[in-house]
């Protein structure tokens, strides 16, 4: 009886390991797409503003959601439009960001305290914080490192923006996101050399 309960401990931690590596590996995808299409990055962004923006309206006509969280969440979205406006480039320092950072705070201790006080379901509740608090500032973070090899001025005679952005050195040095992730999958999965 001892054994089968180690072995289901030893299964549920491999198998939180390998979860925390897909996702891993998701978000070090999700940076790099995120990094070359910046366009229709921010096109997607804007369109999930507009789409928590209808559902707060929604929650707010049809479940009768405070009228202040919902207000709060309105004055977050129209924040997350003004850090639109230089996107890909967010300046970690501008009171356009700090705002954000401040009202996501505000939004999830109103968020809290409106669920201690009301009961739904918890599928619900996860359905709010979903769209309502978390999609956008996650997709904002995730797209902080879209910023830093987009110009054309980085890219050298002769290169493409693909090829310089892949090259390795002072040119193609990463920063950010990416430099984490690759950090980590350097030490979880080691690279092998190329033998011509």
């Amino acid at each position: 009886m001892w054994f089968l309960y180690a072995l289901s401990w030893l299964s549920l931690l491999l198998q939180v390991a390998f979860v925390t590596l897909a996702i891993a590996a998701g978000l070090y995808y999700l940076a790099e797409l995120i990094e070359e299409y910046t366009v229709v990055t921010r096109r997607i962004i804007k369109y999930m503003i507009w789409f928590s923006t209808a559902v707060l309206v929604g929650l707010y006509l049809f479940e009768h959601f405070p009228g202040f969280m919902v207000g709060v969440g309105l004055f977050t979205n129209l924040v997350y439009f003004g850090l639109l406006q230089t996107f890909p480039f967010i300046v970690l320092t501008s009171s356009n960001f700090i705002l954000s950072c401040v009202l996501v705070v505000l939004n999830h201790y109103l968020a809290f305290q409106y669920f201690a006080e009301e009961y739904y379901l918890f599928s619900e509740v996860l359905a709010y914080f979903t769209f309502c608090l978390w999609l956008i500032p996650f997709a904002f973070f995730v797209s902080l490192s879209a910023g830093e090899n987009v110009l054309p001025s980085t890219v050298q005679p002769g290169d493409d923006v693909v090829s310089n952005y892949f090259t390795k050195g002072k040119r193609g040095k990463r920063s950010g996101i990416l430099l984490i992730f690759s950090f980590i999958k350097e030490a979880i999965l080691p690279s092998r050399q190329k033998i011509y």
